[in-house]
Parts: structure tokens; C-alpha cells; sequence
């Protein structure tokens, strides 16, 4: 069997008789125990990532015991507090408890109560801090997933952390390369059936002549051969899942007619079988439009009506400028990393082509002008889809300074000094600049 995790305890007791027994009762138990006289000494060592528990004596010197636990709060406020009192303070303490402390315990309180309360605390406080690092877990991988700082890039990510825990279906909706394959992967991973099956049906499955039985199966009962015939579907196989349907609009009017059925009735009907089968999936469909704008269209359409789904719309890079060079210095440093190369700078006529090309093939196609140009291949001179004139002068203009700002700052690592060296600006200028595109070097050192 595994052992317990050691108990860790600040204990916070200003009478010396009393804080030695009690350190000695809990270490006794295999507590590991930071003793101090006073809650000031314990504010300055207490942190967010303590693993612990905190004990503490209401009357004290000083900060009591109440104002030192509404301290605490801010420092964290899932660090279980268990307070120690006199008869006289029950009221004060039991005041505490309904704002969040963990318990307290009346004095004089035996080891055994004592122990029972911190082993306790100390079980809320692990799972607290495991929930804690799933977040933030969570949220690096949400911005490794969806690309770039605009507020167009932190609302996406926004809502796909908001909806992955969630049991709802999901529409993703926009251009070819703006991510939505990688959002659908990104909801499941986020969600409670991470661990289970992530099942794609895209167009070229959706399209093929045998899409029927790649989807649905074949019943082990289905015409001669019999069970040397049966063959479970793409959508079985996602059972207790999550299927995402990429590209509906491969199917014909036959095939989309049963996925009409299985979207309403969450039931599949191999071939050969005579009775369905309940499946438990949630279905995340990817829409390919030409306007992200637009959830209608095939959504509107009696087939998919009922779906009841969240429906998060991905814009084309053309309409996210701001966000293009980050994305870029990611796509450059991922590729130097896979080939094993060293990322080269990025010189000015590259961040021109950047900003002034449309990108009309979105992500897929800035990634594969990334690789091209970690290998020495990438062709500047090409003309843009679209010129940026289409633009406004003096925005492709403030695009391109928001750039150079930000490489150079990176570069400098945030030193205003070395900026104003780097780019022979004066110092006031440079500060008017920062303030003008919000940018903060502190972010940068």
C-alpha cells in the first residue's frame, strides 16, 4: 500500500510551553512542522505554493488570529486556515468558518483532534492545488493552441476553456487553416473524457465510397461470412468519447440523413443489425466558410437544426494583422527546433512581407512560409495576394513599428536603455511609443 503524504504544518502559537507540545504532538505523527511566535514572522514566510496547513492561535500580540487569517485570504484563498481558541472566541472563530477557515478547535484540545483536523485540511489542500495546476495546465495548453495576444485570441481561448469542461456540443466555424481541427483536439483534451477515445471523420472518409460502413459498421449477423464480415464503425469507436465530424458537407444527402439521426438520438444502426445501439459521445462539428461571421448556412438547414450546439466562430489571419507576428516568431522558433537548426533573425525586408501579405491559406500557410524561411528558401519578392494598401497607409504603417518595437524589446529583454541604443530614439519618444501600442517591457525582462 502507498504511505500517506507527509503532513506539512505552520503553526503560528505565541506561548513557548504550548507551541513546543503541540510541534512535538504533530511531529510525533510525521507532521513536518515550521513553528513561529508571532503571525507577523509567518505572513513573511507563507506563500501561495505552500503544500500545508496553517494552525493558528486567535489571541495573539499583534495581528490576531482573525485579522492574520483575513490576511491569508489574499494570499491565498484556498489555504486552509484551522484557528485555536479560548472559550471566550468561539463566536469569533465560528465567524471565521462561515468566511472559509478550514476548523478550529477550543483549548485546551487533545493531539488526537488536533490531527484529525490537519489530516483533514491537508486532504482539501491537495486536492486544491492539484485542481490548481490542471488550470494552469489548462491554460498554457489553450494558448499553445490558439495563437496570439490580440483580444480576438484571448476571447477564442476564453471560450474554449470555458466550454471544454462542459458535456455541450460544439460547432467551430471558419476558413480552411484558421485551427479548427486543432481547437476540436484542444475541447477534448480539456474535457473529463480526455481519457477516452478522439475519433475523426473528415471529408475524404465522409466522401469515399465506403462511408456507411466506415461510419456505422457492419452487425456480425450481416449477409455470408458472418462475423469474418463484421467491422466496427468510426462512430462506435468514439463511444464514451468525442467524435468530431470535420468538413459535413462531403456528405450525401443519404449519409447525412443518418448522421441527422445520430446527432438527435446519440444511436447508431450498423449494417445488418436490427436493433440500435445508445452511444454515449459528445460531437464537435467543424464548418468550413467562407465567412466565420456567418453560423448559418448549413447549420440553419432542418439537418443540423437540432444539434443545440456552442457555436465558435475562427476569423482568417487577414482580419487578425496583430496577431500575425507573434505567430510567426512561434512558427520560426517550432521549426528551428524540429529540424534542428538555429532560428535566424528575422530582418526587416521578412517582417514587410509579413505584414503586407494577406495569408489567404491562414495558419497552414504562414507555417509553411516559417519552415522555408528557418531553411533559406523563403521567397520575399513574391507579390502578396492582396496588396496592404487595401489598408490604411498610416495602419500598416503603426503595424509595422508595433513590430520592430516588439522584436527589439525581446531582443534587449525589456532594457529601455538598450532600446534607445538599439533604435538611436530618444528616450521620450521611445516611452511615447511603448504607451501608444500598450506595450510593457517589464512583460519582456
Amino acid at each position: 500500500m502507498t504511505a500517506a503524504a507527509p503532513l506539512h504544518v505552520a503553526l503560528i502559537e505565541d506561548d513557548p510551553p504550548l507551541r513546543d507540545a503541540t510541534t512535538q504532538a504533530l511531529s510525533l505523527e510525521g507532521a513536518e512542522v515550521v513553528a513561529f511566535p508571532d503571525a507577523r514572522a509567518a505572513l513573511g514566510w507563507l506563500t501561495p505554493e505552500y503544500v500545508g496547513v496553517v494552525v493558528s492561535d486567535v489571541r495573539m500580540p499583534g495581528i490576531d488570529g482573525i485579522a492574520f487569517f483575513a490576511r491569508l485570504r489574499e494570499v491565498d484563498p484556498d489555504l486552509p486556515v484551522i484557528l485555536t481558541t479560548g472559550h471566550g472566541d468561539i463566536a469569533m472563530a465560528v465567524d471565521a468558518m462561515k468566511n472559509g477557515a478550514a476548523d478550529f478547535l477550543t483549548k485546551p484540545y487533545s493531539s488526537t483532534d488536533l490531527i484529525r483536523a490537519v489530516r483533514a485540511a491537508s486532504t482539501r489542500r491537495a486536492l486544491a492545488l492539484e485542481n490548481r495546476r490542471l488550470r494552469e495546465e489548462a491554460g498554457r495548453t489553450a494558448t499553445s493552441a490558439v495563437l496570439g495576444d490580440s483580444p480576438a485570441a484571448q476571447r477564442l481561448r476564453s471560450v474554449i476553456e470555458g466550454v471544454a469542461p462542459s458535456e455541450i456540443d460544439v460547432v467551430l466555424s471558419g476558413p480552411a487553416g484558421t485551427g479548427k481541427s486543432h481547437a476540436a483536439r484542444l475541447i477534448h483534451e480539456l474535457s473529463l473524457r480526455r481519457g477516452r477515445p478522439f475519433v475523426t471523420v473528415d471529408a475524404g472518409i465522409l466522401a469515399h465510397k465506403d462511408a456507411e460502413l466506415l461510419l456505422f459498421g457492419r452487425d456480425p449477423a450481416a449477409g455470408a461470412g458472418g462475423a469474418g464480415l463484421s467491422r466496427t464503425g468510426l462512430v462506435e469507436r468514439a463511444n464514451g468519447g468525442t467524435l468530431f465530424l470535420d468538413e459535413i458537407a462531403a456528405a450525401d444527402a443519404l449519409l447525412t440523413a443518418r448522421l441527422q439521426s445520430l446527432v438527435e438520438t446519440r444511436q447508431v444502426l450498423p449494417i445488418g443489425a436490427d436493433r440500435a445501439r445508445r452511444l454515449n459521445i459528445r460531437i464537435i462539428i467543424a464548418r468550413l466558410t467562407d465567412d466565420p461571421a456567418d453560423v448559418g448556412g448549413g447549420l440553419r438547414d432542418p439537418v443540423w437544426h437540432r444539434l443545440g450546439a456552442v457555436q465558435i466562430a475562427f476569423a482568417p489571419l487577414a482580419d487578425r494583422r496583430a496577431d500575425v507576428p507573434e505567430i510567426f516568431r512561434l512558427f520560426v522558433v517550432r521549426h528551428a527546433r524540429d529540424l534542428g537548426l538555429t532560428a535566424p533573425a528575422i530582418e526587416e525586408a521578412q517582417w514587410r512581407h509579413v505584414q503586407s501579405h494577406d495569408w489567404p491559406g491562414n495558419l497552414h500557410e504562414l507555417s509553411g512560409y516559417a519552415r522555408a524561411f528557418v531553411l533559406g528558401l523563403a521567397d520575399i519578392e513574391a507579390p502578396p495576394t492582396r496588396i496592404a494598401g487595401q489598408r490604411p497607409l498610416q495602419q500598416v504603417v503603426a503595424d509595422f513599428e508595433r513590430t520592430v518595437l516588439e522584436d527589439a524589446l525581446r531582443q534587449c529583454r525589456g532594457d529601455i536603455t538598450q532600446l534607445q541604443d538599439m533604435l538611436q530614439t530618444p528616450r521620450k519618444t521611445i516611452y511615447d511609443k511603448l504607451a501608444k501600442y500598450d506595450l510593457k517591457p517589464a512583460r519582456y525582462r
